[in-house]
Formats: structure tokens, sequence, C-alpha cells
């Protein structure tokens, strides 16, 4: 019986995570989730991805919150919005399969990988000086994800975290485009840090 609640919760967290889009910038998921069963499934998994993840997701919410706090800019505050739906992603298959959530208790800004802890201060340190430097922000924290993402993707073979990493690549290939785009209001140009010039090159020319 507690496995098969389990299972119909998980399902119904995932599709709820990622059919509550930002509007805005038109984060819409468009992929249905595997096999209920293979939900529960471990075979092939990454615990330390799904942990990282998790605390990476938030950093870019805090991030976002605390920028939308400075200057107001709605970009940040729909984009926090998604990031929260990515980290509840993430936390529905920690919750199911009896990981400890890494977050719980977790105050703004607070994370117990200490680079992510040390990222966060330099990044909303950045971010507070001027709404450019604000936007750019926003763009290299999407840049780590999408790098960070691609490379838990190429390391794991359980279907369930295929599919959340995968639908949170999109949704993070959409905030990039959505900071890029203010970017260009200021004729800021964006160099890639993590991902390559190519793959910038590439989720740009599908906005």
């Amino acid at each position: 019986m507690y496995r098969h609640t389990s299972i119909i919760v998980l399902a119904l967290i995932l599709v709820t995570s990622f059919s509550l889009a930002a509007q805005p910038i038109e984060e819409v998921q468009v992929n249905s989730p595997p096999a209920v069963e293979a939900l529960l499934a471990e075979s092939g998994s990454t615990e330390d991805g799904l942990l990282y993840m998790r605390e990476e997701e938030k950093l870019a919410r805090d991030v976002y919150l605390a920028l939308y706090e400075r200057w107001g800019a709605r970009t940040f505050l729909n984009i926090a919005k998604a990031e929260q739906q990515h980290m509840d992603a993430v936390g529905a298959l920690l919750a199911v399969r009896n990981i400890e959530d890494p977050v719980a208790g977790s105050a703004a800004g607070e994370f117990k990988n200490a680079d992510l802890a040390a990222l966060y201060t330099s990044l909303v340190e950045q971010g507070m000086k001027s709404i450019q430097e604000a936007y750019l922000v926003g763009a290299i924290i999407e840049d780590l994800d999408i790098y960070d993402l691609k490379e838990y993707l190429s390391k794991t073979t359980d279907e369930a975290e295929i599919w959340v990493y995968t639908n949170l690549l999109k949704g993070s290939e959409n905030h990039m485009r959505a900071f890029i785009r203010q970017l260009d209001r200021y004729k800021v140009t964006y160099k890639a840090r993590y991902i390559s010039e190519a793959e910038l090159a590439s989720i740009l020319s599908g906005r």
C-alpha cells in the first residue's frame, strides 16, 4: 500500500512541477513522465547528482529572489518561481527514495555544499552592483546549471532522473534566453563560461 501510494504521489508531484509554468518566459515542459513504476527504480541512479542539483536549483531560486528584492524586475521573480518547481521535482525523487534532503530547514543563502554557499555570496554581491550585472548573474547561473545537468544526464541511466534532468535542462535553456534578451537591451554580450560558445549559440537560436 505504501509503495503504491508513493508512486502515485511522486508522479503527481513531478507532473505538477512541470505543468505550473512561469508564463512570461514560456517555460512549458512537453514530455510525459516515464512509466510510473519506473519512478521508484534506482538502478543506474546517481544520488550525488540529485543532492547537488537540489541545492543548485535552490541557489538559483535564492539568488533570483535577492535580485528581485533589490531591482524589482519581474524576470527574476518569474524565474525564481520556476526554480522552485525545479527544486520540487528533484525533492520528490529524494523523498520517495528516502534520501535525506540537503535543503530541509535551510534559510535563503544557506547550503550544505560549501562551494555553492560561496558562489551564492559572490553572485549576490555581483548582482547588487547594477541591473546589468544582475542579468549577467542570471546568465551565469543558467550557464552553470545547463553544464551540470548535461554532466549528470551523461552519468545516469535511471529513467526518472533522465526525465527530470531533461525537463530541468529545457527550463534552464528558457531562462538563459530570457536573461540574454534582457542583456541585449543594455547591449551587453554574454560569453559562455561553462558550456561552449557553440552550445550557447544553439540555445539562443531557439528563442
